[in-house]
């Protein structure tokens, strides 16, 4: 780096430079001053990078002394010192250790062979850092893919992975639930829990128990379980749905070393519609809905659980807040969009999302969220989320202002944790690449929420996330490219709404709004037409993020087509999207498992069958 600035992500609390520089030309060696067996993962991150730094085993040469002898330092926190005759990693447990490593390893990849002098003193604001990744809306990643997944956790210091389970676990005697989806086994789960355990993560079970039921209520022999008479996506709460999901966590639990579960209780719309509608009547929605949840804690804490759940449905009783256990819980108060005055909401979407218990507070931003499980003195995390899904190449301003908004009120209201979501509806189109910048800022607050400028990650993410910085720049710029369409969209980007509707159906309010402009979507497609022009190379995350591109500029000509009468015809729109599909199946090929391929192509084929035949 000719400026002489590290780049390090996150950034440091406390750096401090100093004369001289350690030269590793000659090799170097790795040596545990005490406690061996303790020091060993820490030992291994530090070896395979100074082995991809080209830096040779070399016993004589310069040492990278890891000690367990730092007791003085926060939960989590290192020292790492460089100096010309070598260099010295300390903490005070093995996680902290690994934080050292993995500081190192970015100095490795940064300045081998010649690393400069310093001194690091470093900690993290939140205890917990999580990253919840959605493995139920089709794409079920590849056993590599998530161990790969791990290590980039690793590397940022998060210290929590979650895959987000409604039916893709291979629950013994239910296959008709999960026989067409590539489910995770319970001995995948467990070589993922020792791989996760080496890198100091914890890999949390999340299973959701009570909304967002439908791929396995859709089942004849579970209708019976649903709050509607035809299956619906809710369970009826009561004692057939309680010891439904006691069954599964009979199954999916011995899985994990976590003493942690995430129980999921969100969007139960469904609940007061049918059988339960009487106990809603007479007790109230909210009520019901606790009750239940309660029941599944109680089983939980009795098999020495501690139980996450999403906190949309008791914040919009808030009266039943107080009456949440203070110990072993922790509600996770999740919000997608960036914060906004509650006046400036559209009315549109207060009127729908009104009828679902949403305030305009609640909309607003995680001020409406964090406060109330504070002062009710509930244990709480903030989940923002990447807003990769329902956008394709992502929607990078909108997942930046979600992320420091929590964050800073996460701080601010005394949270334990940060868990930042990753969802895939409507088929999880997207390829992961898009969600890499939002999860390294996410890491970098959680980490230090002082220390992370906006200005420092662009660099970052070129040098120790994406494989080039011009791939970090043009995931960066096609993130924004949403924003050149002049149209606004709750929880998507405008291009996927022209992909995903038909072509002659005016998109209603909450899903589009604001009047379509030729212009504006032509320079949509030319910004579209530049990143994709750029991302020519074989590498796999420019192909991904190509193919999402691609995809985002046939979802803006759709809009082009559909409201304005302009852009490509229907044979050169069924040409490129024929090569679309194709190249989909593909990609998701490369990374992720067949099982829900055919459902999240089904997006792609109806847009296509619109287009007639040749």
């Amino acid at each position: 780096m000719s400026d002489g600035a590290l780049r390090l992500w996150p950034p440091p609390r406390e750096l401090r430079r100093a004369p001289g520089v350690l030269r590793l030309g000659r090799g170097a060696a790795v040596r545990a001053a005490a406690d061996p067996a303790a020091c060993a993962p820490a030992r291994r991150v530090l070896e395979a990078a100074l082995a991809r730094a080209g830096v040779p085993p070399a016993e004589g040469g310069p040492a990278f002394r890891l000690a367990l002898d730092a007791r003085d330092t926060p939960p989590e926190g290192y020292r790492l010192d460089v100096r010309e005759d070598g260099a010295e990693l300390r903490a005070g447990e093995p996680r902290g250790l690994l934080h050292a490593a993995q500081t190192a390893a970015q100095l490795l990849r940064e300045r081998a062979p010649a690393l400069p002098a310093l001194e690091i003193r470093d900690w993290p604001d939140l205890a917990r850092r999580g990253f919840m990744l959605d493995v139920s809306r089709d794409r079920v990643p590849t056993l590599g893919s998530l161990f790969a997944l791990v290590e980039t956790l690793a590397s940022l210091k998060l210290n929590v992975l979650q895959l987000y389970v409604e039916h893709t676990f291979a629950y013994p005697g239910h296959e008709v639930v999960w026989r067409d989806a590539s489910p995770l086994t319970p001995d995948e789960v467990r070589a993922l829990d020792a791989h996760c355990r080496g890198l100091g993560v914890e890999l949390v079970p999340n299973q959701n128990s009570f909304g967002h039921m439908e791929r396995w209520l859709r089942h004849p022999a579970y209708r019976a379980l649903g709050e509607l008479e035809g299956g619906g996506h809710c369970l009826a709460p009561g004692d057939a749905a309680a010891r439904f999901m006691g069954s599964l966590y009979d199954a999916l639990l011995p899985s994990f070393s976590s003493r942690r579960l995430h129980v999921g209780c969100d969007e139960t719309f469904d609940l007061g519609a049918g059988r339960s509608a009487a106990a809603c009547r007479e007790r109230g929605r909210g009520r019901v809905y606790l009750d239940f949840l309660l029941r599944l804690v109680a089983d939980l804490h009795g098999r020495g659980r501690h139980v996450e759940f999403w906190g949309d449905i008791v914040l919009q009783h808030p009266a039943l807040i107080p009456e949440l256990p203070r110990e072993g819980v922790s509600a996770d108060a999740w919000f997608y969009e960036a914060p906004q005055a509650p006046d400036a909401i559209p009315d549109a979407v207060a009127r729908v999302m009104a009828r679902f218990g949403y305030t305009r507070e609640l909309l607003s931003g995680f001020a409406g969220h964090a406060p109330q499980f504070a002062a009710a003195g509930i244990p709480f995390q903030v989940c923002p989320g990447t807003s990769s899904w329902n956008a394709l190449v992502g929607r990078w301003s909108n997942a930046r202002a979600n992320v420091r908004d929590a964050v800073d009120w996460g701080r601010r209201c005394g949270a334990e944790g940060m868990l930042l979501t990753d969802w895939g509806d409507n088929g999880h189109l997207q390829p992961f690449v898009v969600s890499l910048a939002p999860l390294a800022l996410a890491a970098g607050l959680a980490w230090h929420g002082d220390g992370c400028p906006d200005a420092a990650l662009e660099p970052a993410l070129g040098t120790h996330v994406f494989p080039a910085p011009a791939l970090a720049r043009s995931a960066l710029a096609l993130g924004d490219a949403y924003l050149e369409t002049g149209l606004e969209s709750a929880n998507a980007a405008p291009f996927f709404i022209g992909l995903r509707l038909p072509l002659d159906r005016p998109p209603p309010d909450l899903l589009l709004r604001g009047t379509p402009d030729a212009a504006k979507l032509e320079r949509t497609v030319e910004r579209l037409d530049a990143e994709i022009a750029r991302l020519a190379g074989d590498e796999p995350l420019a192909r991904d993020l190509r193919q999402a591109a691609r995809l985002a500029r046939h979802g803006t000509w759709r809009l082009l087509r559909g409201r304005l009468g302009r852009g490509p015809d229907a044979a050169a729109l069924r040409a490129d999207l024929t090569e679309l599909v194709a190249t989909q199946r593909e990609r998701w090929l490369a990374s992720s498992r067949p099982g829900g391929l055919p459902d999240s192509v089904a997006l792609l084929e109806r847009a296509l069958a619109e287009y007639g035949t040749a």
